[in-house]
């Protein structure tokens, strides 16, 4: 009788003690980029990721410093989490690359580190302010989903001034073709009536051009001037710089102190 070697079989619970030097399987998933920590539970679940050539489907598999960890067929690295705040000036699309050869955002950023970051959310290429970049999937997938609500504010610029009928439209809340658009708060800032401030949490394509244009305006100029709790104070446009340890740790104690809202409600 021969000895050979059998396929491994991970029971459940096997692997669930983690020791220091070892990660669970979603996080390092979720760190190398791939996807969030929830879809990186699908992934595991369906077979489609390997720790050292063996398929893993315990939720709860350890990760050790010298595991190997494939996903169709690719290793993964245990990157480093990054997290970088752009001031973004006009004429620079949101995207990784452009066939067409525009300017990107990712221009701006390519000094920033070795780690794979992506823009969470968009600006269109006339809108300025602030965009975050980042390699955390978890965070990011929270930060762009619509029922987390997060907090934006704009600086918008009309071509004319506006009136109080329409800004009483805005908070009442304008319907648009693809739904309600509710304003949580907007606010004139210059006397001739022309410069005004707005607070929104919904992220729809050009929501906030949108509103304007619907009530017949047109928007000169649109700033975000600040994204959940980041500002950008001392941060100049077209500069970046990374996000301190403190800010991170509040834009995720803010998306743990939401959940999505249920589907009808």
């Amino acid at each position: 009788m021969t000895d050979k070697k059998r396929p491994v079989i991970i029971k459940k619970g096997s692997n669930t003690e983690a020791p220091k030097d070892t990660i669970r399987l979603n996080k390092y998933i979720a760190n190398a980029g791939v996807c969030s920590r929830r879809e990186a539970d699908t992934l595991i679940s369906d077979g489609k990721i390997k720790v050292n050539k063996e398929i893993i489907r315990e939720l709860g598999f350890q990760v050790k410093n010298t595991d190997k960890v494939y996903f169709q067929g690719k290793l993964l690295s245990r990157e480093t989490l990054s997290y970088i705040l752009l001031n973004k000036p006009k004429d620079f699309i949101t995207t990784m690359d452009d066939p067409h050869g525009r300017k990107t955002v990712m221009d701006l950023i390519k000094h920033a580190g070795k780690e794979r970051i992506y823009p969470v959310g968009r600006l269109d290429r006339n809108t300025t302010g602030l965009l975050l970049f980042t390699n955390d999937g978890e965070l990011a997938k929270k930060l762009s989903h619509p029922s987390y609500e997060i907090k934006k504010i704009y600086q918008v610029d009309l071509d004319k001034p506006i009136t109080q009928a329409d800004i009483e439209k805005i908070q009442a809340g304008v319907t648009l073709e693809d739904g309600l658009a509710i304003v949580d708060e907007v606010a004139i800032l210059s006397k001739d009536k022309t410069i005004l401030g707005l607070e929104i949490h919904i992220g729809r394509n050009r929501i906030v051009r949108r509103i304007f244009e619907h009530l017949g305006y047109e928007v000169i100029r649109l700033d975000r001037a600040m994204f959940g709790s980041l500002t950008k104070k001392d941060l100049p446009r077209g500069k970046w710089r990374r996000l301190e340890e403190k800010e991170v740790i509040m834009l995720k104690k803010f998306n743990q102190s939401k959940s999505p809202k249920p589907k009808g409600k």
